[in-house]
């Protein structure tokens, strides 16, 4: 790898995502290999930086990791590429506790700099203000320069260089304000209509990018000179782990694959009728409300599941994974492995970091989900799960036979998830 930076901003709704976007494609147009990550739990830009860039996007979470874990697997994934880049979440100096876990504090645990976008709506001289302390308030954190979006002319822009001069703060170009630049749905799934309107906004991105970013002054700027890490593969343990992948189950960290040890082979609840032979079945989070009459519709792959589990089979189900083991969603037949009915009626977000304690085994993980679930039976939690603040809330985690299954998305690519089943 020869350069790295991290893509921040101020708040949320900044247009990290369409500068990322935006960047990596142009990158990629050049012939320039680029290795995309996202910090934080998000599962859904990892998958717009894969329409990007042709690699998966690995997340970088310092709540769910260790920081010698976080820079080993950051210099490892980057070690067959050019350009690492990383998306930033909200602002740059939010994270779960205080700063701690924020953009900034994973751009200083990488050891490297910081490209600022900020938003340039209704403001011009005065941003310099804003520049100047966000380029200033953590001395530990190198801000290599910064892009303004949503410029609204070149005049407009002239002012921005202008505050950029002031605070003696490298400017290395904007992004129009453009509606055409608008996000893709993040709810969308991995249907080829879908990935087709993201490979539109992301090839509209790097349009963008190419008329008013100076991508070589970037690259200049973001050389690395020091030695990178190299992380040790794993030897594989001769199990094999069956992985549910399609439109409707598609929430995957790929460094927990990685972290499995084993022969790993995809499998679509949707399209296909069997399940294949495995030591473990996992059904990651997604979208199956969005496909639930064609879930319902494949009764031999339900029946498989079913009887998988009912013949003591090994499966882990998160949040949309569980939702197929449940009886129904919404009057849709699902696996009815679990005694309970999912709904979105009524629907409410409900989110946070959480900490699995299961018998002393300890995870962590990240809730996200609007659907919730009703108990139609004897089926109790196995496990205890914690906030960021310790503080106990009320999220089951449920077991049957070998099944186990709840909302929090887990991350174990620092552990041994079969322990699960030792406990």
């Amino acid at each position: 790898m020869k350069n790295a930076f991290l893509i921040a901003a101020a708040s949320s709704g900044s247009g990290k995502t369409t500068l990322a976007l935006g960047l990596m494609r142009a990158l990629k147009r050049r012939k320039i290999g680029v290795q995309p990550f996202k910090c934080g739990p998000d599962y859904i830009d990892t998958q717009y930086h894969r329409v990007a860039t042709g690699c998966d996007s690995i997340n970088l979470d310092l709540f769910m990791a260790g920081e010698g874990h976080v820079r080993n697997l950051f210099y490892s994934y980057c070690s067959a590429s050019d350009v690492g880049i990383v998306e930033g979440a909200m602002g740059m100096f939010d994270g779960f506790d205080g700063m701690r876990g924020s953009s900034a504090d994973i751009a200083h645990t990488l050891d490297i700099p910081v490209v600022l976008l900020v938003d340039a709506k209704s403001t011009s001289y005065s941003v310099a203000a804003a520049i100047y302390g966000f380029t200033r308030f953590d001395p530990n954190v190198k801000v290599a320069g910064v892009i303004f979006n949503r410029v609204a002319s070149p005049n407009h822009y002239l002012y921005l260089q202008e505050a950029c001069r002031a605070v003696n703060v490298e400017c290395y170009g904007y992004i129009r304000k453009n509606e055409a630049l608008k996000t893709p749905s993040r709810h969308l799934g991995l249907s080829l209509d879908s990935l087709t309107e993201i490979d539109r906004f992301v090839d509209a991105a790097a349009d963008e990018v190419e008329v008013s970013v100076d991508v070589d002054r970037i690259i200049k700027a973001t050389e690395l000179h020091h030695r990178t890490l190299n992380l040790e593969r794993h030897i594989k343990s001769g199990l094999k782990v069956a992985v549910a992948r399609d439109e409707a189950f598609s929430f995957i960290y790929p460094a927990n694959i990685e972290a499995l040890k084993s022969d790993i082979v995809y499998f679509s609840p949707l399209h296909d009728d069997s399940l294949p032979d495995a030591d473990l079945v996992y059904l990651p989070g997604g979208y199956p409300e969005l496909y639930a009459e064609a879930l319902e519709s494949n009764e031999a792959m339900r029946n498989a599941i079913k009887g998988y589990a009912e013949n003591g089979g090994k499966i882990l189900a998160e949040c949309g994974g569980m939702i197929y083991l449940t009886e129904e969603i919404d009057g849709k037949k699902m696996c009815g492995v679990l005694p309970l009915s999912a709904t979105m009626e009524n629907a409410r977000l409900k989110l946070g970091y959480r900490k699995v304690v299961l018998e002393g085994f300890e995870i962590c993980g990240h809730e996200f989900h609007y659907s919730d679930v009703a108990e139609r039976g004897e089926v109790a939690s196995c496990a205890r799960q914690f906030n960021i603040r310790g503080v106990e809330v009320d999220t089951p985690v449920y077991r049957y036979k070998n099944v186990i299954a709840g909302y929090t998305h887990l991350y174990w690519a620092e552990t041994d998830i079969f322990k699960l089943w030792n406990k």
